[in-house]
């Protein structure tokens, strides 16, 4: 009995060694589920997925920002800006100031180069130039940059692939903004505005506009950093930009910085042509601060100290027996300003205004600059050691351009909004332009760059025959035709063009249609 247990003991060891090694190699060749838990067939989105990137997170955790994208991308517009001049006074550094954003940012060839769209011896110059905007309201209102808009005679806002006219109902060089109106006809889809205040280095934005004539293009990437004043705007105290490595290249100006909830946190301004994914957006912190003003009164009027002011540093901060580097350092105080009145002087440093800790010159330019003219603030202040207050009746803060909005030019009357040189034929004409003996109209002598048949492509030459459909011989017929319609209403011109070589094409006729203003 005590010499057969043993080898009973031994045969059962060796059977269950057995069944163990055939259970591993059975595993190895992939002969058995993986475990209990595991569905019998995977799901077809589980059959479906990407394989993970070896080394690499599992591929649940890989974001798609697609969802985010289909929600923000309607309600981001092209925004067109025409500018017209008479010939004369064409200047293309007309109104550029040193450090414009395209000069200092796209380098120095500048932006992508305005089209010259006039012709002949037209006696205007057209120049077309373009970025990205966004609404922010059913009702119609686009913020854009006002580098876009600035200086145009017409501005045309593309929602939907439909074009609309736009009216420009604000402008702040110095934080460079823009506020515009359309009227769709309809309530719009639109962007709610965030809190760019709460941004953190890291966080993931996404950039959508217009770069290069691409409408819609979506870029991804992070902040990079915040507080930026590089210099590029009329008035640096206000500078204060999102730096992030979302590409951001020429015709994004003005399109949306949004977070991962679809909100917009920062307007994109400009780009450093010399790096690599290096952009700048305007805080909506800093549009938020302005919109009201834009669309009460168009433009924005600034509280105003009158003094020069720096931040401190360790050393300054130990200079002047401070425990930590918070306050704002006056450096100058401008004759004859606010600051002056009241007594402030340089080495005087600013702790605080209306019980607000300033921690920085940003604290105490935001908050002034949020104030109206005329309010009276309250600074505490440490002047040789001993804190003091010193109450400051606000100026009004010029604008570095010194212009504002003014008031619209009067409407042209009759039918010169048409822009058109036009004639009766004569022998001369028919000649000149190799138009047939038989053919009847009103000859185009001339198509100015600000016609809105100019994008509708007449030109010199030109015979229009109809008008609505109805037959015009001559000047008077045409004008009738013309003056009759109703504002609002569409004109349809039927024109022939006659090639004066008799060459293919001769007698091509064309529609061109125009909207009556």
């Amino acid at each position: 009995m005590s010499s057969g247990r043993p080898r009973r003991f031994l045969s059962f060891s060796m059977l269950v060694a057995a069944v163990l090694f055939g259970v591993v190699l059975a595993g190895g060749l992939d002969l058995t589920p993986s475990g209990a838990a595991s569905p019998a067939a995977p799901s077809p989105a589980r059959a479906e997925a990407p394989a993970a990137v070896p080394g690499g997170p599992p591929t649940s955790y890989l974001p798609s920002f697609a969802d985010l994208a289909a929600r923000v991308v309607p309600a981001v517009v092209s925004v067109d800006a025409q500018t017209i001049q008479r010939r004369d006074q064409a200047d293309p550094r007309r109104g550029v100031p040193p450090q414009h954003p395209f000069e200092f940012f796209f380098g120095p060839q500048g932006p992508q180069a305005p089209q010259d769209r006039d012709r002949g011896d037209a006696q205007e110059f057209r120049s077309d130039s373009g970025g990205s905007g966004f609404i922010i309201s059913a009702d119609g209102f686009v913020v854009t940059n006002n580098h876009v808009i600035e200086g145009a005679t017409k501005v045309r806002v593309r929602v939907e692939e439909r074009y609309f006219d736009a009216e420009v109902k604000g402008a702040d060089p110095a934080t460079d903004l823009a506020l515009l109106k359309i009227d769709a006809g309809r309530p719009l889809g639109f962007l709610p505005l965030g809190d760019s205040d709460s941004l953190r280095v890291g966080d993931y934005v996404m950039a959508i506009g217009n770069p290069l004539l691409l409408d819609h293009t979506v870029t991804v990437g992070v902040v990079s950093a915040k507080g930026r004043s590089i210099g590029l705007t009329q008035d640096v105290s206000f500078e204060n930009f999102i730096q992030t490595d979302a590409a951001i290249n020429r015709g994004n100006s003005g399109g949306p910085l949004v977070n991962l909830r679809g909100e917009v946190v920062g307007i994109a301004t400009a780009m450093n042509w010399g790096a690599e994914n290096i952009g700048f957006a305007v805080p909506v912190s800093t549009l938020k601060s302005v919109l009201p003003q834009l669309q009460e009164k168009g433009r924005v009027s600034r509280g105003y100290l009158g003094i020069n002011i720096q931040n401190l540093d360790y050393d300054r901060a130990q200079a002047f027996g401070l425990p930590g580097t918070e306050g704002a350092l006056v450096t100058e105080v401008n004759g004859d300003s606010p600051a002056a009145k009241a007594g402030l002087a340089h080495g005087d440093v600013v702790l605080g205004v209306d019980g607000r800790t300033v921690k920085t010159t940003r604290d105490l330019i935001d908050y002034v600059a949020g104030q109206q003219p005329g309010r009276t603030v309250e600074l505490d202040v440490l002047r040789d050691g001993q804190r003091v207050r010193k109450k400051v009746t606000l100026g009004e803060r010029e604008s570095a351009s010194g212009e504002t909005p003014g008031a619209e030019a009067p409407g042209e009357r009759g039918i010169d909004w048409l822009g058109l040189d036009y004639q009766n034929l004569t022998p001369a004409l028919r000649q000149s332009f190799g138009l047939p003996a038989d053919a009847t109209g009103v000859v185009i002598r001339e198509v100015a760059p600000s016609s809105p048949l100019f994008d509708e492509g007449l030109a010199a030459g030109d015979l229009i025959t109809e008008v609505n459909g109805r037959p015009v011989g001559d000047t008077g017929s045409f004008e009738e035709v013309v003056s009759a319609a109703a504002s609002g209403s569409y004109l349809r011109f039927y024109v022939r063009r006659f090639d004066p070589r008799g060459g293919r094409g001769d007698g091509v006729g064309f529609f061109a249609i125009t909207r009556v203003p």
